[in-house]
C-alpha cells in the first residue's frame, strides 16, 4: 500500500491534525516529518480537545502507530512532558517510534533563538522563541546533535562542546549574554537517554518494511505551504520543508512510496508571525473570522491574523505539492454572511496576477482581486453529506474546487471527529 502525505496548503493551521484523526482508523502509521515543537495541532475527540506539539496526531487512534522522523527536531523535555500530559487523560503513547536520526533542540538553541529574535528588533521574522530554526541551522551546519548521540556520552560531550565553541562567542561577544558550559548541557540532556531509548528506532526501516508488507503509512505535515523555506514567503518562514517534498527526506521513504497528496485549506486564510498577507483584514470581518473560528494558535497562543479564502495560494500549493485532493476545512465560520469575498487573483502595481509573484517584493505589494459568492445563514454543523448544505455552501465548495484546481475530497463543518462530509475516499 503507498503512502499517503497531508500537507497545510496555507500557512499553517489548516486543521490537518483532524484530518489525520479521521484517517487514522484506517491507517497503520502515522508520520512527524518535519518541524519541532513550534507547530500544534488541536484535535477534538469525543468532546474532549487534545492540544498536540511533537506528537503525530495518530497518537489517539488505537492500535495506530505514531513515528517521530528524522526530519523533525526534538526538545526531548518537551516530547516527554507532551507523552505524561496525555497518558494522564488515559492516552496510550507506549506504541510511539521515534527516530535516532532526529536532531534534539538544547538549551543553546532556545537561548540563541529568543535573544536573537529580539537582536532583530523591528525586522523580527516571528519565531516562536523554542529553538527550531538555531537546531536546523546546527544540523545543515553539521555541528547539530542526534538523539542517538544520547546513547555515547563521549560521542554527546564532543558535539555539544564543538557546537559551544561556536555559540559562546555569539552569546557572549555579541548578545552580551553568559556562557554556557558542556557539562550543564551533558547533565541535563545524558538522563534522556535511558527514557527514550525505549522508543528509539530505526523508523526509516521500519516505515519501508511497514509499506513492503502492504501497511498504510499517512505522512504529517506540520506548518504549511507557505512556511516553508524554499517554497514559502521567505524570510517569513518556517526552517523546514513542511511540503510533500519534504515527506521523503524527512521521513527516509522514496518518492515512488507516495500514491496520494493531501492539501488541507480552511474556507478562509489564516497565519501567525510576520510577513505578507494579502487578503488579511484590520476590521470587523477579521475579528468575525478570528472569534468565530478560534483562531488563537495552539503551541503559542497567539492570535492569528485573518483574511479571505486566497485562490492564488491555493493554486501555487497544488503546484508546489502536486496535490491530489483538498481538506476544506472551517466552513462552518462563514455560516451568517450575505456574500463571501474569495481572492482570484493579485494586482500588482496595475498588473494581474493569476499566479504567485515571483519576487519578494511583487508578493509584499500585491493586492486582491476578489469576487463575491453568495453567503448562507443555515447552520451546517449537522451536515454529513453535500446534499445536507445550502445551495450556497455548495456552490463556495464547488468554487473553491475549480479556482484551486484540486478536487475537494473532504469539507469540514465543525471541530467534532465526526462533523466531517466525505466527498470522495482518501484512501
Amino acid at each position: 500500500m503507498p503512502a499517503i502525505v497531508l500537507v497545510g496548503a496555507q500557512w499553517g493551521d489548516e486543521g490537518k491534525g483532524k484530518a489525520t484523526d479521521l484517517l487514522g482508523g484506517a491507517v497503520d502509521y502515522v508520520v512527524r516529518y518535519q518541524g519541532g515543537n513550534n507547530a500544534g495541532h488541536t484535535v477534538v475527540v469525543d468532546e474532549q480537545t487534545y492540544a498536540l506539539h511533537l506528537l503525530p496526531s495518530g497518537v489517539l487512534t488505537p492500535g495506530c502507530i505514531p513515528v517521530i522522523g528524522n526530519g523533525v527536531v526534538v526538545d526531548p523535555g518537551v516530547l516527554l512532558a507532551e507523552m505524561r500530559g496525555l497518558a494522564d487523560r488515559g492516552v496510550d503513547t507506549s506504541r510511539l517510534l521515534l527516530s535516532g536520526g532526529a536532531h534534539l533542540i538544547t538549551p543553546y538553541h532556545t537561548t540563541v533563538d529568543k535573544v536573537g529574535e529580539r537582536f532583530l528588533g523591528r525586522n523580527q521574522i516571528g519565531t516562536t522563541g523554542r529553538g527550531i530554526g538555531p537546531a536546523y541551522a546546527d544540523k545543515v551546519a553539521r555541528v547539530g546533535i542526534r538523539v542517538q548521540d544520547l546513547f555515547d556520552e563521549k560521542i554527546l560531550r564532543q558535539k555539544v562542546e564543538g557546537a559551544l565553541e561556536q555559540k559562546n562567542h555569539l552569546l557572549v561577544k555579541v548578545y552580551n549574554r553568559r556562557a554556557i558550559t558542556v557539562d550543564e548541557v551533558v547533565e541535563a540532556y545524558l538522563p534522556y537517554a535511558e527514557t527514550l531509548r525505549p522508543y528509539v528506532v530505526d523508523t526509516s526501516l521500519v516505515l519501508n518494511a511497514a509499506l513492503d508488507r502492504g501497511a498504510v503509512v499517512l505522512l504529517e505535515g506540520s506548518q504549511g505551504t507557505l512556511l516553508d523555506v524554499d517554497h514559502g514567503t521567505y524570510p517569513f518562514v518556517t526552517s523546514s520543508n513542511p511540503t510533500a517534498g519534504g515527506a521523503c527526506a524527512g521521513a527516509g521513504i522514496g518518492p515512488t512510496r507516495i500514491s496520494r497528496v493531501v492539501g488541507i485549506c480552511k474556507a478562509y486564510t489564516t497565519r501567525v508571525g510576520a510577513g505578507p498577507f494579502p487578503t488579511e483584514l484590520h476590521d470587523d470581518w477579521g475579528e468575525f473570522l478570528r472569534k468565530t473560528g478560534g483562531e488563537v494558535g495552539v503551541t503559542t497562543g497567539r492570535l492569528r491574523r485573518c483574511g479571505w479564502f486566497d485562490a492564488v495560494i491555493a493554486r501555487y500549493a497544488g503546484r508546489v505539492n502536486g496535490l491530489t485532493d483538498l481538506f476544506l476545512t472551517k466552513l462552518d465560520v462563514l455560516t451568517g454572511m450575505d456574500k463571501v469575498p474569495v481572492c482570484v487573483a493579485y494586482d500588482v502595481d496595475g498588473v494581474r496576477h493569476d499566479e504567485m509573484p515571483m519576487t519578494q517584493t511583487d508578493f509584499f505589494h500585491a493586492r486582491p482581486v476578489y469576487e463575491y459568492l453568495d453567503g448562507w445563514w443555515e447552520d451546517i454543523c449537522g451536515a454529513r453529506s453535500l446534499d445536507d448544505l445550502p445551495p450556497a455552501a455548495r456552490r463556495y465548495v464547488a468554487a473553491v474546487e475549480q479556482l484551486a484546481g484540486t478536487p475537494v475530497s473532504a469539507v469540514g463543518v465543525g471541530p467534532g471527529r465526526d462533523q466531517t462530509i466525505a466527498v470522495r475516499p482518501l484512501l
